[in-house]
């Protein structure tokens, strides 16, 4: 019995990995999955940006959810395994409604950029899906988010410095690297 429980579990949780893989379409786009809020929230981020310059007049929020498999994944080995899927929900901000005498809110979807670890396909890579869109096209290996993602990323390629919630899980695996920045 004990077996067919354990069984029952691991066939469980690989149906569970399958269903949060990338999918893609003949053509090589990535398909926007169609049930990332329910994954795991990780953090939210207003106005970052990668370059400096006079602050925006209208900062978006990114809000950043992973897979859940990866997410176990993570929390296990401090790295993300394959077929992790990260993405972020741009959103537009807005400070004047209802009773809202300071700070900012989030508004709209304008797009989605979704950052996924597929060995099949060479490992990390960067898409970016417009908002209502059923897919998006493979950012090109010459994009800076490569490089920067590379150099900066604290953890595996991702900016783990960014989510309070994995820094300290990184920390004790010893996958974290203080990137000076």
């Amino acid at each position: 019995m004990r077996k067919l429980i354990a069984l029952a579990l691991f066939c469980a949780a690989a149906g569970s990995a399958q269903q949060y893989a990338p999918q893609y379409t003949k053509d090589g786009e990535l398909l926007m999955p169609k049930d990332y809020r329910a994954w795991v929230y990780l953090t939210t981020g207003l106005g970052m940006t990668y370059s400096s310059g006079p602050a925006q007049q209208n900062p978006r929020f990114g809000n950043v959810f992973v897979n859940p498999a990866a997410h176990q994944g993570f929390l296990k080995t401090g790295m993300w395994p394959d077929k992790t899927v990260m993405l972020i929900e741009n959103r537009d901000s807005d400070s004047k409604a209802s009773i809202n005498k300071d700070g900012r809110f989030q508004t709209s979807v304008e797009g989605f950029e979704i950052h996924v670890k597929d060995a099949a396909r060479g490992g990390w890579a960067f898409y970016f899906i417009e908002k209502d869109a059923p897919s998006g096209k493979l950012f090109p290996k010459t994009a800076n988010c490569y490089s920067c993602h590379e150099k900066f990323g604290s953890t595996d390629t991702t900016f783990v410095q960014f989510y309070p919630t994995l820094i300290e899980t990184a920390k004790k695996k010893g996958t974290y690297k203080d990137t000076g920045e």
